[in-house]
């Protein structure tokens, strides 16, 4: 139970590692805040989903099971939408329609299909819990970097002295592409540095 909490944090995570989810990555990084929103918006409907599954895997045909889990997806996505638009309309406004695109996200199908259709509920929960985490601290990593140099700020907060000049591009769609290729390329170091050192 413990392996499938962990290894979507480092050993699998979701991101660094598979490179799924690339687009909410790019698109919500903009600030820790989203970032961490879109991490915890995403984690939810992954347990939930995972959950759901495993509970009705058996009661599932094999010829139709993607159709299912859409829809098993598509559901726990709308639940989400409500309670996000009743207790967190700012953020819910903020992510916008990558809130709804959780349907979608190859993440949250691969553990349905991958993990959930063959284990039971709570390790499937624990699956999506690992996942989850491993994707938000993905996430926060690129969003820390991005609204430091790009803003100067934390959740919107200055952290930087006033002379500091901010280098706009992070805060921009290009942005994204580099940080993501900065972290993408300190990860691959420190794997072969470990791998070698192993």
């Amino acid at each position: 139970m413990l392996h499938e909490l962990t290894k979507g944090i480092i050993k699998e995570n979701p991101l660094f590692v598979q490179l799924l989810g690339v687009c909410p990555s790019l698109a919500t990084s903009t600030s820790l805040t989203n970032a961490i929103g879109m991490g915890c918006a995403f984690t939810f409907v992954l347990v939930f989903t995972n959950m759901i599954i495993a509970a009705i895997r058996k009661l599932i045909p094999d010829q139709i099971h993607i159709p299912c889990y859409i829809v098993v997806i598509a559901s726990v996505v709308t639940v989400l939408e409500m309670l996000m638009n009743a207790f967190v309309p700012a953020l819910y406004a903020a992510l916008g329609v990558f809130v709804p695109l959780i349907v979608v996200n190859c993440i949250v199908l691969g553990r349905a299909e991958a993990f959930a259709c063959d284990h039971g509920v709570i390790d499937s929960a624990m699956d999506a819990i690992g996942m989850g985490i491993g994707f938000t601290f993905a996430l926060s990593c690129i969003a820390f970097f991005r609204e430091l140099v790009g803003a100067g700020k934390l959740f919107d907060h200055a952290v930087l002295p006033a002379a500091y000049q901010p280098v706009l591009i992070f805060i921009l769609p290009a942005g994204a592409f580099l940080t993501m290729g900065f972290v993408f390329a300190a990860v691959n170091y420190f794997k072969e540095r470990g791998a070698h050192n192993a």
